[in-house]
């Protein structure tokens, strides 16, 4: 029955992206772009480093350059990228019956950390914001966090450019 417990919990411990872009823009307008804001806002050392932000800025180039889009390393650029990367210490409560002839209920507390990354794609030219991604990883410390940067920025980048509606 523990078992159960947490394999539901465990399941709920997963990545969740969603995106947000702004409908009037023509996407297919944006052939350069350009890094220009991280921001790194996690408390623990393994989110929160000079090398974490290289390695989310190659992912970033990575995804972008994939899609098409020309890096510019400086100058002007057609789109800027800025970034947000977080974490936070949660717990998850899982309950199930327990005891004798299921009478009670056992609560199971499971913690876990949730890395929050928010990518903000902005046209400079209008100063606006156009396309967001926030994608949330949850995993049982910090460090595995860190492991799936790259996979977080490619899924994001999935969904870009936004299909038109």
């Amino acid at each position: 029955m523990l078992a159960l417990g947490l394999l539901g919990v465990a399941g709920a411990l997963a990545q969740k992206i969603d995106v947000e872009s702004d409908q009037a823009v023509d996407f297919s307008r944006f052939h350069t772009f350009a890094i220009r804001d991280a921001r790194l806002n996690a408390k623990n050392a393994a989110l929160n480093s000079d090398l974490v932000k290289k390695r989310i800025n190659a992912d970033i180039q990575k995804a972008l350059e994939a899609k098409g889009l020309t890096f510019v390393a400086s100058g002007p650029s057609e789109l800027n990228v800025r970034y947000t990367l977080g974490a936070v210490q949660k717990t998850e409560v899982d309950t199930y019956p327990a005891g004798w002839r299921g009478w009670g209920t056992r609560v199971v507390r499971v913690p876990y950390t949730e890395g929050t990354l928010v990518l903000d794609l902005r046209d400079p030219s209008t100063r606006s914001l156009v396309w967001r991604a926030i994608v949330r990883q949850d995993k049982g410390d910090a460090f595995k966090v860190e492991g799936k940067l790259d996979d977080m920025v490619r899924k994001a980048f999935e969904k870009y450019p936004p299909k038109a509606k």
